[in-house]
C-alpha cells in the first residue's frame, strides 16, 4: 500500500473551481438584477464561451509548438467535449422545465458514484481505486438528498425529462473518466490542444442545436471570465487528479453554495439540512483526501476493501 500524499495545488484548484460554480449558481440571489433579465440563448452563450476558450487554447498550443492529439486521442477529445460539456448541457436545458432545480442538483450528486464504478474500466491505468470510495460517495449523496429532496415524476413526459438528467449524469461521469485517461496516459500530447478540440466539438454541437431551436443573440459579458477560469481549471486538473476526485466538484460546489447562502442570505436552516451538509462534507472530504491503494493490490474495482 502506498500513501501518495495530497498535492495542495490540484486540491486548491478544485476548491477554487467549486467556489466559481457556487458563486455562479447564487449570482441572481446575491446580486439581484444581474441575471435572468436577458433575451439571450443559454445554449448559444455556452457555445460562445467554449468557442473562445477553444481559440485561446489552440493559440497556446501553437505558440508552444505542442503535439496535437491524433488518431484515438483525437477521437477521444471529441467524445470528451460532447460527453462532458455539450450533451449534459443539452439534456439539462431540455429537462429544466419538467425537473426542479433541487432535483437536478440531487441527481448530479450521483456523478461520483458513477465515476467510482466506471473509473476501473474507462479511467487511466495509472490510477488506483480509493479505499471506501463507493461508501463515501453514497454518504455524500445521502447528505445531498437531505438538502435537495428528489421529486419523482408522475407522468410520462416528466419521467422522460427525469431520465434525461440521469443520462446527463452518466455522460459526465464516463466522459470525465475518459478525459483523465487521455490526459494522464499520453502526457506528451498537448493538453492545450486536447482542450481546444474538446471545447470546439462541444461548441459546435451547442451552437447548431441553439440556432435550430431559438434564434437569439448570444451574450458575452464580464461573467464570462469566471467561466473561462473554470474551464481552464477543469482541463488543468485532468492531468493532476484522478477522475473520482475530480467529480467531487458536484458535491463540494453545492456545499459551498449553501455555506455562502448561509453567510450572506442568512436563511433559516432545519436540523435535517445541517445533517445533510455534514454528510456531504464527510463524503466529499474522504473522496478528495483519502489514500489510494496500489492498482495490483486493489481487491475491488469499486474501491471497497
Amino acid at each position: 500500500m502506498r500513501s501518495p500524499g495530497i498535492n495542495p495545488a490540484p486540491t486548491g484548484a478544485l476548491l477554487l473551481l467549486c467556489l466559481l460554480w457556487a458563486a455562479a449558481s447564487l449570482r441572481s440571489d446575491l446580486l439581484p438584477g444581474t441575471a435572468s433579465q436577458t433575451n439571450s440563448s443559454r445554449l448559444l452563450d455556452q457555445a460562445c464561451v467554449l468557442a473562445l476558450f477553444a481559440i485561446l487554447a489552440a493559440i497556446i498550443a501553437m505558440v508552444q509548438r505542442e503535439i496535437w492529439p491524433r488518431g484515438q486521442s483525437l477521437l477521444g477529445a471529441v467524445l470528451v467535449g460532447i460527453g462532458l460539456l455539450a450533451l449534459p448541457a443539452l439534456l439539462v436545458e431540455f429537462a429544466k422545465a419538467r425537473v426542479e432545480g433541487s432535483t437536478r442538483v440531487a441527481l448530479f450528486s450521483l456523478v461520483p458514484v458513477f465515476a467510482v464504478v466506471l473509473e476501473p474500466y474507462l479511467g487511466s491505468a495509472s490510477q488506483s481505486p480509493q479505499r471506501g470510495g463507493l461508501a463515501a460517495a453514497l454518504v455524500a449523496v445521502a447528505g445531498t438528498l437531505l438538502i435537495f429532496p428528489v421529486e419523482l415524476p408522475r407522468s410520462i413526459v416528466p419521467a422522460i425529462a427525469f431520465f434525461g438528467v440521469v443520462a446527463a449524469v452518466a455522460s459526465v461521469a464516463s466522459a470525465n473518466c475518459l478525459a483523465v485517461k487521455i490526459a494522464q496516459d499520453q502526457t506528451l500530447v498537448s493538453l492545450s490542444g486536447f482542450g481546444a478540440l474538446a471545447a470546439s466539438s462541444a461548441a459546435i454541437l451547442l451552437a447548431i442545436t441553439g440556432l435550430s431551436i431559438e434564434r437569439r443573440a448570444p451574450r458575452i459579458d464580464a461573467w464570462t471570465i469566471p467561466d473561462f477560469l473554470a474551464l481552464a481549471l477543469l482541463f488543468w486538473l485532468m492531468r493532476r487528479m484522478s477522475a473520482v476526485r475530480m467529480t467531487t466538484r458536484f458535491l463540494v460546489a453545492p456545499l459551498a453554495a449553501n455555506l455562502i447562502a448561509l453567510a450572506f442570505l442568512r436563511p433559516g436552516v432545519q436540523l435535517r439540512a445541517w445533517v445533510g451538509l455534514l454528510l456531504i462534507a464527510i463524503g466529499s472530504g474522504w473522496l478528495l483526501l483519502a489514500r489510494e491503494d496500489e492498482p495490483e493490490k486493489s481487491s475491488s474495482p469499486l474501491g471497497i476493501n
